[in-house]
């Protein structure tokens, strides 16, 4: 799945009550993180929600990551952030245009100023990860 195929079925949902309910599927897909990664240190700081963020750089030097919340719509966010950057290297997540992405598919105007700061939050943390590896 990329960002241009949930960009099409965004299209094709039309209403935003849809497509919340579509970034919740897509988060209810994500693989569940374990009670030990959900520590203090992958917390992501400035979201309401609860939420927690894993990986870093993989053997072939591709970068994986993971997440987790409480909240059922920010685990949707984390979902779509994940398409955006797993399996690219370092340079390529630093070079992805997420707040693009993020205005592209109109989420920019549909989601509670919180929710935003949040999201960019997860961003900062990816992109520090991403510096770091």
């Amino acid at each position: 799945m990329t960002i241009e195929d949930i960009a099409e079925t965004f299209e094709l949902l039309g209403e935003w009550e849809e497509r919340y309910a579509y970034l919740i599927e897509l988060g209810r897909k994500l693989p569940p993180l374990a009670a030990h990664e959900r520590t203090e240190e992958a917390k992501v700081r400035g979201c309401m929600s609860q939420v927690w963020l894993v990986g870093g750089a993989q053997a072939d030097g591709l970068m994986h990551f993971n997440g987790d919340s409480d909240s059922t719509l920010v685990k949707g966010l984390i979902a779509l952030l994940m398409v955006m950057i797993n399996g690219k290297a370092a340079a390529q997540i630093l070079a992805t245009d997420i707040a693009a992405n993020f205005k592209q598919l109109g989420l920019e105007s549909h989601i509670t100023v919180n929710r935003r700061n949040g999201f960019f939050s997860m961003v900062e943390r990816i992109r520090n990860l991403a510096a770091a590896a």
